[in-house]
């Protein structure tokens, strides 16, 4: 019985010699320096530019057909001016709403890109994790998550260039 609890003992000594292989990423680093969220940004502000195009086209459109409008409303019965200037106001409207749309259609599809980036750096960060065996891999951010760690447990650039090398790889 004795050498149960000694060899007891001994391996519970042994288990508790045990480390925990613990690092951390800086979430916002990590995103923001990833290949991929630079080229969803890139290809977001090109049909953003074109969203503020048309956008510009359709007022410049619209005020010119109002400047018309003003200079003619003098030369029209009040009738005719209220239809015309009731005609316009609907257009107005419409625009804008069309606008408003296509502002929640695009900043809709944009987050939902971005979500689906932060899910996929989520999977592979486990990933990672689990092949270079950590135990925990947390998450450094202005929200303060990891209040402090030293800088040798910081993997952030070497998570950061296999998913780039992964990103290009695909590409």
């Amino acid at each position: 019985m004795k050498k149960i609890i000694i060899a007891g003992v001994a391996l519970f000594g042994l288990f508790s010699c045990q480390q925990d292989k613990i690092a951390f990423v800086d979430n916002t680093t990590l995103i923001n320096d990833y290949q991929e969220k630079k080229d969803i940004e890139s290809k977001f502000k090109g049909k953003l530019e074109t969203f503020e195009k048309k956008t510009d086209s359709l007022s410049r459109a619209l005020q010119a057909e109002a400047q018309a409008f003003q200079a003619e409303a003098s030369k029209m019965s009040q009738n005719k001016a209220q239809e015309k200037y009731e005609q316009l106001m609907q257009k107005r409207g419409q625009i804008q709403q069309q606008v408003q749309q296509e502002e929640m259609e695009l900043q809709q599809e944009s987050q939902e890109q971005i979500d689906s980036l932060v899910k996929k750096v989520r999977a592979f960060i486990k990933e990672y994790g689990k092949d270079k065996g950590y135990t925990y891999i947390l998450g450094a951010n202005e929200a303060g998550s990891v209040l402090y760690g030293e800088d040798s447990r910081d993997i952030t650039k070497e998570v950061l260039k296999e998913l780039n090398d992964k990103y290009s790889d695909k590409k």
